[in-house]
C-alpha cells in the first residue's frame, strides 16, 4: 500500500484520508470510476467475469436454495420480523460496530460498503427499532441475505459471495443474565429444528461457551439447556468449554452449529454482542446474534422432493 501512495503527489493521502469532505471525495472518486469504466471494452467484461471472484455466480440451484430457505422462514418462531435488506450498508458498519478488519469488506465510492454480514446490519435495525420503540420490550429480526466478503477463502467449492440466514434479538438487561439467555433459547431452539429437518443424517449437535466466569455462564444450565432440550429430535445442545474461536467478537457467549461427515463440520455460528448497546450508547442493552450459510446446509441436506419434504 506504501508503495501506491509514494506514486501520488505530496499532500494526496491527506486529501483523501481526511482533507477532502465526504461528498467532495465521493465526487472525486465517482469521476475517477467513470473515467476507468469509459476505458472497459467487451471483451474485458467477459474475461473478469471467468476470472474475478466477487463476481462469478453461485453454483448452486436457486430453485433448490429458494425451496430451503422457504422452509426456514416456515419453521421460524412468529415473534421474528422478517427484514429484507439493501445490498449496501453505510461505510463502517462491520468495522465500527464489531471487530472486523475494512480489508475484509468490499467497499464503494459512494460511502457505503457491500453487506458482507447481515447481522450487523440488522443489529443497526434492530438498534433504530429499539430507540423508536418500548425500551422494555424486545426486537426479533431475520432475514436471508447474500454476502460478499473481501478476504480468500481457501478449498474447493469456496466462494466470495455466499447466502446467510441470520437472526438478531435486542433487549434491555434484567440483571443475572437473563435477558440473554432467554434470547439465546430462542435462537438455538429455532437452529435444533433446522437442523433436526435437514441434516438428520450428519448427527448435528448444537454448543454453548461461556468465555469467562458471567452470570450468563451460570444461565446455561438453569435456563438454556432446559428450554432447548427436547425441542428436536436428533439435536443435542452440548457445553463447549475448550472453545476460544470468537472471543472478543462475541462477549459473554458463542453458540455453534455442529455435524459431523467424516470430519467436524462448521455450520453456523453465533453468541451475545455489544452491538446495540455501541449504537444506542446504552450499556443496558443486550444483543443476540447467529447464522447459518443456507448454500452449506443445502449441499449436506438430504434429498427432498419439490414441495420440502424429506
Amino acid at each position: 500500500m506504501e508503495r501506491v501512495w509514494r506514486a501520488l503527489d505530496d499532500g494526496s493521502r491527506t486529501a483523501l484520508t481526511s482533507g477532502l469532505a465526504p461528498t467532495d471525495l465521493q465526487t472525486l472518486l465517482l469521476d475517477v470510476a467513470r473515467s476507468r469504466a469509459g476505458r472497459v471494452v467487451p471483451a474485458r467484461v467477459v474475461r473478469r467475469w471467468r476470472e474475478d471472484r466477487f463476481v462469478r455466480p453461485s453454483a448452486h440451484d436457486p430453485r433448490a436454495l429458494s425451496r430451503l430457505e422457504a422452509r426456514l422462514w416456515e419453521l421460524l418462531p412468529g415473534r421474528f420480523a422478517g427484514v429484507e435488506l439493501s445490498p449496501v450498508a453505510p461505510l463502517g458498519t462491520c468495522s465500527a460496530v464489531a471487530t472486523v478488519d475494512q480489508n475484509q469488506v468490499v467497499s464503494t465510492v459512494r460511502g457505503s460498503e457491500v453487506v458482507s454480514d447481515p447481522t450487523n446490519a440488522l443489529a443497526v435495525e434492530a438498534a433504530v427499532r429499539r430507540s423508536s420503540g418500548p425500551r422494555t420490550g424486545r426486537v426479533d429480526l431475520a432475514c436471508v441475505h447474500r454476502v460478499l466478503r473481501a478476504q480468500r477463502f481457501d478449498g474447493p467449492g469456496r466462494s466470495a459471495h455466499f447466502r446467510l440466514f441470520a437472526l438478531v434479538s435486542s433487549a434491555r438487561d434484567r440483571g443475572s443474565g437473563t435477558a440473554q439467555a432467554e434470547m439465546l433459547a430462542d435462537h438455538l431452539r429455532f437452529w435444533a429444528r433446522v437442523l433436526d429437518e435437514f441434516v438428520p443424517h450428519l448427527g448435528p449437535w448444537l454448543t454453548f461457551t461461556g468465555f469467562g466466569p458471567s452470570a450468563l455462564a451460570e444461565r446455561f444450565a438453569d435456563t438454556v439447556h432446559p428450554a432447548v432440550a427436547g425441542s428436536a429430535r436428533v439435536v443435542e445442545l452440548r457445553a463447549d468449554p475448550a472453545r476460544t474461536q470468537g472471543a472478543g467478537y462475541y462477549d459473554d457467549a458463542a453458540i455453534g452449529l455442529r455435524a459431523r461427515d467424516g470430519e467436524e463440520i462448521d455450520l453456523g455460528d453465533g453468541g451475545t454482542t455489544d452491538w446495540t448497546a455501541k449504537l444506542l450508547g446504552d450499556a443496558k442493552e443486550r444483543c443476540v446474534t447467529s447464522c447459518v450459510s443456507t448454500e452449506r446446509l443445502l449441499s449436506l441436506s438430504e434429498p427432498r422432493d419439490p414441495v420440502g419434504r424429506p
